[in-house]
């Protein structure tokens, strides 16, 4: 049976190898090639799923001042989002829900949903910071993150599965698969998570600027988040940006989206 799967496993590599270089020929809205296998209709389709259980295990703030501002931004942004990268594949219907959570978090799973906890409203402290927020998260689904996370996590485990299988020595299996998973986790996911969280930043910045918020308070929102925080594992070790590293990206990135932002209509979701 062991060498039964072992021949399989061997035989179905080179597909594998094929697929994936195929794959890895298609692009980001940024330009970045980017390697996603699982189908969009069954990542929408998961996403889906996910919101919905959020929504029975989380309460739905019933503050309408509150929803009215977020989704005020919300449509601002999806908007310029959709002119901004036409050419990017999108839902056909984006989904907002602000949660009671005093988490100062939001999220994007794919399929066009998007939280937003009633704790950002206390960090976000104007349209234009929550915007910055929003539009990082379209970023995330336009460029398609959550299916390049999935496919890379899914190849991950492909690899150790064969290591597991073929692998002989003093280390052992079990101890060869520990420190090859630490080692993927170290060397491939958490870059790739950060290189996710730097495009959906530079995409946020485009995206409000074309909204018509200026792009400048993404700066002080990463700042008050920095002040709202506790302290951040090392970088090396963190999914996501130091905040001063994702400050210093975003002022670095400032002039296009601020000559864009000076050509825009100024959006006005502050009633």
């Amino acid at each position: 049976m062991r060498l039964r799967c072992r021949l399989r496993l061997l035989w179905m590599m080179p597909f594998l190898l094929s697929l994936m270089l195929l794959a890895g020929c298609e692009k980001t809205p940024t330009g970045r090639s980017q390697l996603a296998l699982v189908p969009e209709p069954l990542m929408a389709r998961m996403g889906g799923d996910a919101f919905e259980q959020l929504r029975r295990r989380q309460p739905v703030t019933r503050d309408t001042t509150v929803n009215r501002r977020v989704q005020c931004v919300a449509r601002a942004v999806v908007a310029a989002a959709e002119a901004r990268y036409p050419a990017a594949d999108r839902p056909e219907a984006w989904e907002v829900v602000v949660f009671e959570d005093p988490a100062p978090n939001a999220f994007a799973l794919p399929g066009g949903r998007i939280g937003v906890h009633t704790g950002l409203l206390r960090v976000a402290e104007t349209p234009a910071q929550l915007a910055a927020v929003i539009g990082h998260e379209v970023g995330h689904v336009l460029a398609d993150h959550g299916n390049e996370r999935l496919t890379q996590q899914l190849g991950i485990k492909a690899v150790l599965l064969v290591v597991g299988l073929f692998s002989e020595g003093e280390l052992g299996q079990q101890q060869l698969m520990q420190a090859l998973g630490l080692g993927a986790r170290l060397g491939i996911s958490l870059p790739f998570s950060r290189a996710h969280e730097q495009e959906a930043d530079l995409m946020g910045l485009a995206i409000m600027a074309q909204a018509g918020f200026d792009p400048r308070q993404s700066v002080s929102l990463w700042r008050n988040m920095a002040e709202a925080g506790g302290g951040q594992p090392p970088e090396f070790l963190s999914t996501h940006p130091a905040h001063g590293s994702r400050i210093e990206a975003l002022q670095d990135a400032m002039e296009a989206p601020l000559a864009t932002y000076r050509e825009a209509v100024p959006a006005d979701c502050t009633g």
